[in-house]
């Protein structure tokens, strides 16, 4: 099993944000976190990528327990983080270069890899996603769709095995929508564990076979067939979906 999560119940200054999630995600698996608003889809994912913890229960990636004790281990992390992934919603809260050239070979730096593999990597992900012409631009001058087209590659430059996307069709155009979709569906075939928080039903059906609903409350309040799940009307306007 690629993610188990077990028991695991998370909390903001005292106030519960995920509570006693269970969760297991095999390796190549496109999973799609839905749920209303402050549910804690994105806190889910921070705790996929290490970047908070667990107040009870544990977190497994590959067989092992990742824990901040764990996370202190310099190579370690390294290597966890490499295997993961993460778009956040806001892609300013990742871009942080003079320019997107700088941005997309900043992950592969920190891997120590030589110039020549810096450069490859870099250029191969900017034209994935059809951004070259942007290489020299300052990522604060981008449009809002330019911007996370800039960070998810950044994110694939370390080519992890594992994605995880928070809300990434937000304030999309069609067009870069339908890119994006495409783009999913390509790395689901290149053999990628995709987990995507989302409220955009329409463009992204067919891309993930599972659904994990998010209650209000927190809690899992059901698994299954995406599509079996987004036609259930009555359970939508239960969980405030529609």
């Amino acid at each position: 099993m690629m993610i188990r999560l077990q028991g695991v119940s998370c909390m903001y200054e005292g106030v519960p944000a995920l509570r006693e999630v269970d969760l297991e995600i095999s390796r190549g698996d496109a999973v799609a976190l839905i749920g209303p608003n402050g549910s804690g889809k994105s806190t889910l994912l921070k705790l996929l990528n290490g970047l908070l913890f667990p107040v009870d229960g544990c977190y497994h990636f590959d067989g092992q327990r990742i824990t901040a004790a764990a996370l202190k281990d310099d190579l370690f992390a390294r290597r966890f983080h490499q295997r993961i992934g993460f778009l956040f919603q806001n892609p300013d809260t990742q871009l942080f270069c003079p320019s997107v050239q700088e941005e997309v070979a900043f992950g592969p730096r920190q891997m120590d890899l030589d110039d020549d593999e810096v450069g490859r990597r870099t250029g191969e992900c900017l034209d994935l996603l059809g951004i070259a012409h942007l290489c020299q631009r300052a990522p604060w001058h981008l449009s809002g769709g330019e911007k996370r087209l800039a960070a998810l590659s950044s994110v694939l430059a370390l080519n992890p095995e594992v994605l995880t996307l928070d809300e990434p069709m937000n304030g999309l155009d069609p067009r870069t929508k339908r890119f994006l979709r495409q783009f999913l569906l390509e790395m689901r075939s290149a053999g990628k564990t995709i987990i995507c928080a989302t409220h955009d039903f329409i463009y992204i059906r067919d891309v993930f076979p599972t659904a994990v609903v998010i209650s209000a409350d927190h809690r899992v309040a059901r698994t299954g067939s995406f599509s079996q799940i987004v036609e259930d009307t009555a359970f939508l306007e239960e969980h405030n979906l529609v």
